[in-house]
C-alpha cells in the first residue's frame, strides 16, 4: 500500500503539472461525488440526471448555491459538502495556475525574450540610459506611435515598463530572430543608435536584409561613414549621434533631416538669416512680414525676437515694431535696402 501511495504520488506530480492538475481534481470529485450521489439519494431523485447533475455540480463546487436543485437525504448533504470543498481546491488551483501563467508572461515581456505583434510601429535599435527614455517620450509624445526598443542582452528587463506604447526585446541586435521578435518586417521605420559606427552599420545590413523598403534613420559618430550606409540602403537617413531630437523628428516625420542638413549647409537651398526691423519698415504684423517676404523674395519667416523674448512661428497677429529681430530662410540675404521700400 505505501508503495502504491509513492507510485500515485510521483506520477501526480510528474504528469498531472500545470493546467492539468486542476482539470484532473475536478473530474475526480465530479464523477465520484455523482457515484456517492446516486447512492445515497432517493430512487428517482431528480438531482442525479445527467442533464442536472452538472448543473448542480458547477453552481456548488462555485459556492455560488442558487438552491434550484438541492439533495433530499442527510447522505446527499454530506456530498454537497464535499462537492464545496472539492470546488474550492479545484478553483484554488485553478486561479493560482492562471496567476503563475500570466506572471510567467509578463515577466517574459519584460526580458524581451518574446515575439512582439506589431505593425506600422517604429523599431528603435539600441538602449542608452537617459538618451533613450529621452527619445522614446519624444516618439509616443502624440500617443500614436508603437515602438519596439530593442536593447542588448546586458540589458536584462525592460527599462520603461511605464511607457504602455514601447515593447521590448532583447539580444544580439544584427541577429535575425532580433528583427523578427521586433516584427521589423511590418515595421513603418526603424532607427538605429547604435554603441559605434560600425555596429551600426553591421545592424544596418540586418535591418535591410529585413525590410529593404523600410524608412531606415541611422545615428553616426562620424557622419562622413554615411556613404558607407548608403551601400546598404540608398534612402538611410544619416544623423549625427549628438543630435538625439532628430532622430525621433525623422522618425515621425520622414524626410527632416534632409531639411536640416539643408538649413545647416552654407551650399543649401536654404540659408537662415537674420534682420533687425529698421525704422519706416511697413509691415506691422508677423502675418504681414511672412506675407510680403513670400511674394516678394520667395523667403519664410520663421521667428522673431522681440522684448518678450524669441517666439518661433507666433500667430500672424503678432505685432512687429521698430527693433524686432526677424529669423527667415532664403536663397540668398535679403539686401537692407529693401526693408524700407513701401510695397
Amino acid at each position: 500500500m505505501p508503495f502504491f501511495v509513492r507510485s500515485f504520488g510521483r506520477f501526480v506530480r510528474l504528469r498531472l503539472r500545470g493546467w492539468r492538475l486542476p482539470l484532473a481534481v475536478a473530474v475526480l470529485v465530479f464523477l465520484s461525488s455523482w457515484l456517492l450521489m446516486a447512492l445515497v439519494e432517493p430512487a428517482g431523485s431528480a438531482i442525479t440526471a445527467p442533464g442536472t447533475y452538472w448543473w448542480y455540480f458547477l453552481v456548488t463546487a462555485a459556492t455560488v448555491g442558487y438552491g434550484d436543485v438541492f439533495p433530499a437525504s442527510a447522505g446527499g448533504r454530506v456530498v454537497g459538502a464535499y462537492v464545496i470543498v472539492g470546488g474550492i481546491v479545484t478553483l484554488t488551483l485553478l486561479f493560482t495556475q492562471l496567476a503563475a501563467a500570466l506572471q510567467s508572461v509578463r515577466g517574459r515581456r519584460l526580458r524581451g525574450v518574446i515575439a512582439l505583434d506589431l505593425s506600422d510601429h517604429v523599431v528603435l535599435l539600441g538602449y542608452w540610459p537617459g538618451r533613450t527614455e529621452r527619445i522614446l517620450q519624444e516618439l509616443t509624445a502624440e500617443g500614436r506611435t508603437q515602438v519596439a526598443l530593442c536593447a542588448w542582452d546586458d540589458v536584462t528587463e525592460n527599462p520603461v515598463p511605464d511607457l504602455d506604447a514601447v515593447h521590448f526585446v532583447r539580444g544580439d541586435l544584427t541577429r535575425e530572430d532580433v528583427m523578427a521578435r521586433a516584427c521589423v518586417p511590418r515595421a513603418r521605420t526603424v532607427v538605429i543608435d547604435g554603441r559605434d559606427d560600425n555596429e551600426t552599420l553591421a545592424i544596418a545590413v540586418a535591418v535591410d536584409h529585413a525590410n529593404p523598403d523600410v524608412h531606415l534613420v541611422a545615428a553616426l559618430r562620424d557622419l562622413g561613414r554615411r556613404e558607407n550606409l548608403r551601400y546598404v540602403n540608398p534612402g538611410v537617413q544619416a544623423v549625427q549621434w549628438h543630435m538625439p531630437f532628430l532622430l525621433s523628428e525623422e522618425a515621425t516625420d520622414p524626410g527632416i533631416t534632409q531639411v536640416y542638413n539643408d538649413l545647416m549647409s552654407s551650399g543649401g537651398h536654404g540659408n537662415t538669416y537674420s534682420l533687425t526691423v529698421p525704422p519706416g519698415f511697413p509691415h506691422s504684423t508677423f502675418g504681414a512680414c511672412q506675407t510680403w517676404f513670400g511674394q516678394s523674395f520667395g523667403a519664410t519667416v520663421l521667428a522673431l525676437r522681440g522684448s518678450d523674448g524669441l517666439r518661433v512661428s507666433p500667430p500672424w497677429e503678432t505685432p512687429v515694431p521698430v527693433g524686432t529681430t526677424l529669423y527667415y530662410v532664403a536663397s540668398e540675404r535679403i539686401p537692407a535696402r529693401q526693408f524700407t521700400t513701401r510695397s
